[in-house]
């Protein structure tokens, strides 16, 4: 039986937007939304079809460039019309073929608009052609990052692309970041970017009543609280762990728009999430303003000192080290379930997964998951990640019954957020099974 789509309306005071037509009970699927263009990122090369993204062992690569990999021939055929922008390319410039993932992805886009002159099942409600660019609102720098993309697509694609003229070129790159999807796996790790026209429809909340999450190159939208007939369904344009001055940050810069949902105008959760140490002598104000300030800056220092166009830049030693002494500043002022102590200690987490110290992550894991638990709405993938890293690293570590105990956890957000049937669930219940 065919989902009764959502309607496409105007959302007072936030321009389009979905509402339900029907009740959706929690864990529903909403809508479905293949991809109108997509791409797997390099990193992710021999480990997942470059086509249907399957997770797989054994992938078969491609003969010409060596570097694309398929489940089947089926798979190789039905990527071609795409992967034939990149192979011949990748053989001429060898080591030097560096496009962005946001380039590679334009450079599909193009192509098949070039090919596609009818509306596509992924624009049910919403034309690609429609999305906004905000053009007006882009700073000198994002203005010249553009630029930057549209000389990187004319490098590489030259030979095997026409392309449009510069100002269509300006406003597709425009489009394509404030629009586009990063697709993730189980653990939120990065498999690729996308772009879903449909999905992007939807307005953002801090509470929303929909979850995005991902069946291969399929964006799927289940419910994650009660949606009545005629209410407006909202999803997620951000991560929700931190307090409200910071969410609205991030939405300005990267949609242009400030948030005035519910939880943004009671700030409900936020004292919470900037738990202050008692202390026999209570912080001064100006000391917790510094200590924000400073959190604030570590974080964007440690994520340039993380990553350069995917590329790890610093010692993995000297990254735990800008973790570990950040946390012992902040922890002068800071409790432990603060949100930036938590975003350092994930942080933290991720660089002992690298160096696999399995014990140091699992060490970091447990003092996260209870915060999260409490900061995140319900049914977040954050959480339901975390519960999964805790759950694998404990059963590596011998530790069967929290292993076991912590996969369930993560099941039981995995159900409602990724639908009963997913082949992930299936994954992990295989986990559990060889337990016993």
């Amino acid at each position: 039986m065919p989902l009764m789509q959502p309607w496409r309306f105007l959302s007072p005071g936030k321009g389009r937007g979905l509402r339900a037509l029907k009740h959706f009970k929690v864990g529903e699927l909403v809508f479905t939304c293949p991809a109108y263009a997509y791409v797997l990122t390099v990193n992710e090369r021999g480990s997942h079809c470059e086509f249907c993204f399957t997770r797989s062992e054994g992938l078969s690569k491609c003969g010409k460039c060596k570097q694309a990999f398929y489940c089947n021939v089926d798979c190789q055929k039905g990527d071609w019309p795409m992967h034939k922008l990149e192979c011949s390319a990748m053989c001429a410039f060898r080591e030097d073929w560096s496009p962005s993932e946001t380039v590679r992805l334009a450079a599909r886009i193009i192509t098949k608009q070039k090919t596609q002159t009818e509306r596509t099942a992924s624009e049910r409600l919403l034309a690609l052609r429609e999305f906004e660019a905000h053009l007006d609102k882009l700073d000198n720098e994002k203005k010249e990052m553009n630029q930057t993309d549209i000389a990187a697509l004319h490098h590489f694609y030259s030979k095997h692309l026409d392309f449009p003229d510069n100002e269509a070129l300006t406003v597709l790159f425009a489009q394509v970041n404030c629009n586009g999807f990063t697709i993730e796996d189980e653990e939120l790790s990065h498999l690729g970017s996308a772009v879903f026209p449909d999905v992007a429809l939807m307005n953002h909340s801090c509470n929303p009543n929909v979850i995005v999450t991902y069946k291969g190159t399929v964006a799927e939208v289940r419910a994650v609280q009660e949606i009545k007939p005629g209410e407006e369904i909202f999803t997620s344009y951000i991560d929700l762990l931190y307090p409200t001055e910071d969410r609205n940050e991030r939405l300005t810069d990267s949609y242009f728009f400030t948030c005035e949902c519910k939880e943004c105008v009671t700030k409900s959760k936020d004292k919470a999430k900037m738990e202050i140490r008692k202390l026999s002598t209570p912080p001064k104000p100006e000391e917790i303003r510094d200590m924000v300030k400073y959190a604030r800056n570590i974080i964007e220092e440690f994520r340039r000192a993380k990553h350069y166009k995917n590329i790890l830049v610093s010692p993995p030693t000297e990254l735990l080290e800008i973790c570990e002494l950040s946390l012992e500043k902040m922890g002068t002022i800071f409790e432990v379930t603060n949100v930036y102590m938590l975003h350092m200690m994930y942080q933290a987490m991720g660089v002992c997964l690298y160096m696999q110290d399995w014990e140091g992550a699992m060490s970091y894991g447990e003092k996260i998951i209870k915060p999260y638990s409490m900061h995140y709405p319900a049914y977040s993938l954050n959480v339901a990640s975390m519960y999964l890293k805790l759950g694998r690293l404990y059963l590596g570590l011998g530790k069967t019954s929290l292993g076991v105990k912590a996969l369930k956890q993560a099941l039981a957000i995995m159900e409602v957020a990724h639908g009963k049937d997913h082949h992930y669930l299936a994954e992990i219940k295989r986990e559990i099974e060889e337990q016993k």
